[in-house]
């Protein structure tokens, strides 16, 4: 029997992405990137809150600081305490901005930030620009600010996730449809040696994932309607349908992380899709992980 889908919340999200839970909120966080918003869901209440940022939001990381927040927006990244909406400037810049912009984002088991660049196709007005191949590039941002470069060439970088034994790490480009594995060192958070872990799957492209703790990747598929369950020797496991055409990041929530939340986008959805860019939620059988924290740097 299929697991039933729910849409929780119907907020109409341009390009909804970044979805991050927070166990001690019992809450998701969540953005519209099209609209440079970000959207909490009190999952006790089922009310939604929504804050308005000067440019487009990409990504959000919890800290090891109760309460602060990271934000990754297309140029830049703050920090910011939603309780009080307090936001101060990270210091990190992207280079080539705003030619360039940020996208997908997460931080790893040692505290690190990643977060890859793609060609910016988010115009001034929000309204939806061309993404191109070959202007992205991988960072890393580590909790003292230092900043390194991982892999440059990319198309859109999508899809951040560390395996449950901290040795391996996924990573997408959406434009060249290959998800990648690398092999990850939870000491000195490096990765290496690259390799094709997922490619030619042909319902839409990779988009933002999260990781089971069985090891299983869960892919959206931005215009395939679909997540891809994907085993850890890269097989296609599972494919579970979405009633919209575009999926677009995934985050396992609920106080068991048994409850799957979806973002979706209405930009190039199909004819008839009123709830495109709603927040689904659906129960699953294997819970994910808690969420990795980026390091707050004591002075």
């Amino acid at each position: 029997m299929a697991p039933e889908l729910i849409c929780v919340a119907p907020v109409g999200d341009r390009c909804g992405e970044g979805a991050v839970w927070s166990a001690d909120e019992a809450a998701v966080y969540w953005t519209d990137i099209n609209r440079f918003l970000v959207h909490r869901y009190d999952e006790a209440t089922q009310a939604v809150r929504t804050w308005l940022f000067e440019e487009p939001v990409v990504a959000i990381s919890l800290t090891n600081e109760a309460g602060r927040l990271l934000v990754a927006l297309g140029s830049k990244l703050l920090w910011w305490w939603p309780e009080t909406d307090r936001r101060e400037d990270h210091g990190f810049r992207l280079p080539g901005a705003p030619r360039v912009r940020l996208n997908d984002g997460r931080t790893d088991p040692a505290g690190n930030f990643w977060v890859g660049s793609m060609k910016n196709n988010v115009l001034p007005d929000g309204e939806l620009g061309e993404a191109g191949p070959g202007e992205g590039v991988l960072y890393r941002i580590a909790p003292d600010g230092a900043v390194t470069e991982w892999r440059q060439g990319l198309g859109i970088s999508n899809t951040l996730c560390w395996s449950p034994d901290q040795r391996t790490f996924y990573f997408a480009d959406t434009l060249a449809n290959e998800i990648y594995a690398f092999d990850y060192d939870a000491a000195e958070g490096a990765i290496s040696g690259e390799r094709h872990f997922f490619t030619g799957f042909d319902r839409g492209s990779p988009d933002g994932s999260t990781i089971d703790s069985e090891g299983f990747l869960w892919n959206c598929r931005f215009g395939g309607s679909c997540i891809a369950r994907i085993a850890p020797d890269g097989r296609l496991a599972e494919v579970i349908d979405v009633p919209v055409t575009n999926i677009t990041t995934c985050t396992f929530g609920g106080a068991d992380l048994k409850t799957l939340y979806i973002t979706t986008a209405s930009i190039l959805s199909g004819p008839g899709e009123r709830l495109a860019g709603s927040l689904y939620a659906m129960r699953v059988e294997v819970p994910g992980l808690p969420e990795n924290r980026f390091g707050v740097a004591t002075r």
